[in-house]
């Protein structure tokens, strides 16, 4: 299975990074990870908190272990605390189950990583990550 690239991670940094700055977000802090949950690329806008790569790593890291997307995680701890409770614990408290952790797939459906991207609003995090996704030739599953 292919995966994403080095190149295309950066494209889809680099993207969404300019989305964000075109939508005048706060300052944006953006990881990609492959589909085992590895850093390929990470980087943050001036000014942006140096927190926030935990922040970002833990929204796309929950997409690829539960192969399900910020949004759907969200909804799922809304619906059942106890269920991204016990998920969390498995995982060493590296989920972050909200908005922002967006899927990347192929063509054909396949998960070749997850993006996390972190700084405005949840909404406008996940806008940020499809953006620099799609700009890349990618499907975006937020």
């Amino acid at each position: 299975m292919a995966g994403i690239s080095l190149r295309k991670a950066r494209g889809i940094i680099r993207k969404a990074l300019d989305t964000g700055t075109a939508a005048d977000m706060n300052p944006l802090s953006v990881v990609v990870l492959d589909a085992g949950g590895h850093v390929i690329a990470f980087e943050r806008s001036d000014g942006a908190a140096p927190g926030r790569f935990a922040i970002a790593q833990g929204k796309a890291y929950g997409c690829v272990m539960l192969g399900m997307a910020g949004k759907a995680q969200m909804a799922r701890a809304e619906a059942q605390a106890y269920f991204m409770t016990a998920v969390n614990g498995a995982y060493g408290g590296q989920v972050i189950p909200v908005p922002g952790g967006v899927l990347v797939r192929d063509k054909k459906g396949a998960i070749l990583g997850a993006v996390g991207v972190t700084g405005d609003s949840s909404d406008n995090d996940a806008l940020a990550a499809i953006a620099g996704i799609e700009g890349m030739g990618l499907v975006a599953e937020a």
